[in-house]
């Protein structure tokens, strides 16, 4: 069975991995078990030089898989394959109730658009990005939309918007 999914969006520097974070801090609070799904645009790197991990890959290892008693991981290069499409990405959440995506704005999932001071712009995504579903805006009286907006404060208040929203069943 596929998790339901909901997102996160807005500009640039707009607080967007704050909330997210938020969000899920909050469905865990709550009981739900959540996946996170973060959309980068430039290169990073999870490991560092003088790891194992690190080294395996700089000797050419296309996928490593990292384990141990708390936690495991795939750090897999792309090298000549095209990025990582959201539903590929999807595949890999295990069983949980709920992922939160960051990022990846123009996949068909509903998503929370935050707007406020200090990010690169205020200019509404919605409607131009697929479907936005709320608002979160540290002006939240301010908003043009015929959405519902929350401040970007009031974590309960989204928490509880999604799980209306997407359905989801008591943990």
């Amino acid at each position: 069975m596929v998790s339901p999914v909901f997102g996160v969006t807005g500009w640039k520097n707009s607080g967007k991995t704050t909330l997210a974070a938020g969000l899920l801090g909050e469905f865990t609070r709550r009981g739900y078990v959540v996946t996170a799904i973060k959309h980068a645009h430039e290169s990073f790197d999870i490991d560092r030089p003088g790891t194992d991990s690190f080294r395996l890959r700089a000797a050419g290892a296309q996928r490593v898989v990292l384990s141990s008693p708390r936690r495991w991981a795939v750090i897999h290069e792309v090298l000549a394959e095209p990025e990582a499409r959201l539903e590929e990405l999807l595949t890999l959440v295990g069983t949980c109730d709920l992922v939160i995506v960051e990022g990846f704005k123009n996949a068909p999932f509903p998503k929370l658009e935050i707007r406020r001071d200090g990010a690169v712009s205020r200019i509404p995504l919605a409607p131009g990005v697929s479907q936005v579903v709320a608002v979160a805006s540290d002006r939240p009286n301010e908003e043009p939309d015929n959405l519902p907006t929350f401040h970007m404060d009031d974590l309960n208040g989204m928490a509880d918007f999604v799980i209306a929203y997407l359905k989801l069943e008591a943990p």
